[in-house]
């Protein structure tokens, strides 16, 4: 499907969460320092370093609990109510009043709570994304959305100086605090309008409102005045409405069906998750500590590091598409751990200055952003869409339990910096760990760009059919009573009775359909067909032509990308955009 207003608008209402993420975790690292002074909260060093863990730790929370529950009610419900829940807990923090063990307690919590409402912005946003963006666009959107974190990053740095300058430490803390809901709130209007993920819905057995769905998106299509090119019928699948499924279930897939993707998953965001909470959490420790720069100087250098780790994604991300995701999730990891290694001997021979190693990070972490985004983009594409949602909560969780250990092991590698060799060992253990991933990229990564999401993962409630079955399926059902039998069936195959289901839906025996044949057609729609106007009078016609004898084409169907044109099951390319729809013929 070609880009449209929708997918942009769909960009600005999703993509703000990670805007948000990076705004908070900065606000929180600002004000640390305010928030041990005796006129505001007084906390100790350690209780206001907790502050930061018990966000990360509402973070998996979130991403778990939420996870499931996008798969279980839907995507676009989960990502309306996750976001009030990171608004509500945001905005509560700035009402901590007073000191002592209560309060503190309430500190916590609200932290807490924003946590579990971004945790879940994870799974929810990660799923609605790849499954509403075209096949081409998909890697180059999704590594912009997860890269925007650091445009947050960003503006809460700029802000906080600004804010720090101009009012009181006892008022600068709460506004910091209130940054996110403020900004936000407004979007949460904004992504009342989008719609629910038609693959969700068809999953489900709601056609109708998948329908309605694409017909949304479709429309906004032909307002830009692009064409939406053909879909070819061997590419169309039928499914049936599926059991809700549990962690239980993830776990069956993973070890059953995927063992080989879920350690790529799992490689992927511990790899990126160790490096970033290693560097990020202590720059600053560095350049004060070896570099003597001041602390009011630091926010600077994060400016330049923060806007290395935001070009990352725009510049490199299309080329995961056109290139190929395995050459580049794996280029861009082995590329940062290789680095990072010159890096670290460069510093361990004390050569480098505050500026220059502040250059070399954004070096770095320009390739790192990108690799690290897509591990996000990998965990949700590469497992069944029944399970998208707690997949991606899963992968996010181990990643962030494994990245904890980041900030502590080199705070106390960096010490009081009079061993720069403990430092060294460190920046070399962060080399081999990025390596480590894209090496694993190599060899078990998935060749997923351009394709539809059901051709990478096929769903666990899909019902394959043959294109011959299923158009003798539709000629019955539009066939008027005392009509003669199917010409087109293939000689000595047996007629089932009226409303018997097809021998060619065998591979779903047992399971009922979706709906009857024309919903089935319906639902391949759904899936990026278009809207299906088949012509009673004109089907048995063409099915009398068929070659007398010919068997049926039992070749497994393949998915359809749920937002983009169909493509041929060998390579996953888009068909000719030029051609036309034939007329008549169904997609099942």
């Amino acid at each position: 499907m070609p880009w449209s207003g929708f997918h942009t608008k769909m960009i600005a209402a999703l993509g703000c969460a990670w805007i948000l993420d990076g705004l908070e975790i900065t606000v929180a690292s600002s004000v640390t320092s305010i928030l041990t002074q005796e006129d505001t909260l007084g906390l100790s060093s350690s209780e206001a370093g907790l502050i930061a863990t018990v966000y990360l730790v509402g973070q998996v929370t979130g991403a778990l609990f939420f996870g499931r529950m996008a798969d279980r009610f839907g995507r676009r419900k989960l990502f309306l109510l996750t976001f009030g829940v990171y608004l509500f807990g945001s905005g509560m923090t700035a009402l901590t009043y007073g000191q002592g063990p209560g309060w503190d307690a309430y500190l916590y919590l609200t932290r807490f709570i924003a946590g579990t409402g971004i945790g879940g912005e994870y799974a929810a946003i990660n799923s609605a994304i790849q499954e509403m963006m075209p096949a081409r666009f998909r890697g180059r959107v999704d590594l912009l959305v997860n890269g925007t974190y650091w445009a947050g990053a960003i503006v809460g740095t700029l802000a906080e100086l600004v804010i720090l300058a101009y009012f009181d430490d006892t008022v600068a803390w709460r506004i910091g605090f209130l940054l996110g809901p403020v900004l936000g709130f407004s979007v949460l209007f904004v992504r009342r309008h989008l719609p629910e993920s038609p693959r969700w819905l068809i999953m489900n057995g709601r056609e109708a409102e998948a329908e309605a769905a694409i017909g949304r998106i479709e429309a906004a299509v032909r307002r830009h005045g692009k064409k939406l090119p053909p879909v070819d019928e061997k590419d169309a699948i039928e499914i049936s409405e599926s059991a809700h499924s549990t962690y239980v279930t993830l776990l069956r897939v993973l070890f059953r069906e995927y063992p080989k993707r879920a350690v790529l998953a799992s490689t992927l965001m511990i790899t990126q998750s160790f490096l970033y909470n290693a560097i990020f959490f202590t720059y600053t420790l560095v350049l004060t500590t070896f570099y003597g720069v001041s602390a009011a100087s630091a926010p600077m250098y994060l400016l330049a590091f923060a806007a290395g780790n935001l070009l990352g994604p725009i510049v490199l991300g299309p080329l995961f598409d056109i290139v190929g995701r395995r050459w580049l999730i794996a280029g861009t990891y082995l590329f940062s751990g290789c680095a990072l290694a010159v890096t670290a001997s460069l510093f361990a021979a004390n050569v480098l200055t505050a500026t220059t190693q502040t250059v070399a990070w954004c070096v770095i972490f320009f390739f790192a952003s990108a690799g690290a985004s897509s591990g996000y983009l990998t965990a949700g594409e590469i497992f069944p869409l029944e399970v998208r949602g707690k997949a991606i909560a899963l992968f996010f969780a181990i990643g962030q339990a494994a990245g904890a250990t980041g900030p502590y092991l080199y705070g106390w590698l960096i010490g009081d910096g009079s061993n720069r060799g403990r430092l060294y060992v460190g920046f070399l253990v962060g080399a081999v760990i990025m390596v480590i991933g894209g090496l694993a990229e190599t060899f078990l990564g998935v060749d997923a760009e351009r394709k539809p999401l059901e051709s990478v993962a096929k769903p666990l409630s899909v019902v394959r059919t043959s294109v011959g079955a299923a158009r003798r399926r539709t000629v019955r059902k539009l066939r008027k009573p005392g009509a003669p039998q199917d010409a087109g069936a293939p000689p000595g195959e047996e007629r089932p009775p009226a409303g018997a289901p097809d021998a060619g839906a065998g591979a779903g025996a047992g399971v009922p359909p979706v709906a009857g044949v024309r919903e089935a057609a319906e639902a391949g729609a759904a899936l990026g067909a278009g809207p299906v106007e088949p012509e009673p009078a004109a089907l048995p016609d063409e099915i009398s032509k068929a070659t007398p004898g010919a068997a049926p084409d039992d070749t497994a169907a393949q998915a359809q990308d749920g937002n983009d044109t169909a493509a041929p099951a060998k390579d996953g390319n888009d068909p000719d955009p030029g051609d036309e729809p034939t007329a008549g013929t169904p997609a099942v």
